[in-house]
């Protein structure tokens, strides 16, 4: 309908011009101040591109289980590993060595991290032990396991449900039955 196309002005006053409808009192206000018209794009959107995603793509093909378990929890002040080896990289590269030997170091400086926080997770498991607590939870989980978590069971009734479904299934046989008429298999309420 092309009637419809535009914003609320250009539509607002074709209704009012065809009769369709009263002017409204804010028509007048707008018209001598109209809202901006924010330029549209031709489909032709630039794709933004930082100078370390190919460093980026590297380490995520070499490194499949650094990526982020739950990318909605993503934190600004703490850039993912491979954004961190992407830069480090490119400050390596910066500084004058080579780019294979820059990757080779970032690659090495993101092992010894990653072994330290394992060593550090090892102390806190064996503190937990000591102090009869609850473990941390790990750090890193292996690929696999990582994958069975974002896999999600299907929903199931638990029992407590099922408890209250028949409560109501037997409160409603007991009221069906209290009525004059009424017979406890009238209507199927809800069968299982």
């Amino acid at each position: 309908m092309s009637w419809m196309k535009g914003d609320l002005l250009s539509k607002t006053r074709r209704l009012v011009g065809g009769l369709a409808t009263r002017e409204p009192v804010w028509l007048k206000a707008m018209e001598a101040s109209p809202p901006p018209v924010f330029p549209r794009s031709n489909g032709n959107l630039k794709k933004i591109v930082l100078p370390e995603d190919p460093y980026v793509r590297r380490f995520a093909r070499k490194h499949p289980e650094a990526k982020l378990v739950e990318p909605n929890k993503v934190s600004a002040f703490i850039p993912d590993p491979a954004r961190v080896y992407g830069c480090r990289v490119l400050e390596l590269t910066k500084n004058g060595i080579s780019e294979d030997d820059a990757m080779s170091v970032a690659n090495m400086e993101y092992l010894a991290e990653r072994k330290e926080k394992k060593k550090a997770y090892k102390r806190l498991k064996e503190l937990a032990v000591l102090q009869d607590k609850a473990p941390p939870p790990k750090p890193y989980l292996s690929t696999k396991k990582e994958m069975q978590t974002q896999e999600k069971k299907p929903p199931t009734d638990p029992p407590s449900v099922r408890r209250l479904v028949n409560q109501l299934k037997q409160q409603k046989d007991v009221l069906l039955q209290d009525k004059p008429g009424g017979s406890a298999n009238q209507d199927h309420w809800i069968d299982e």
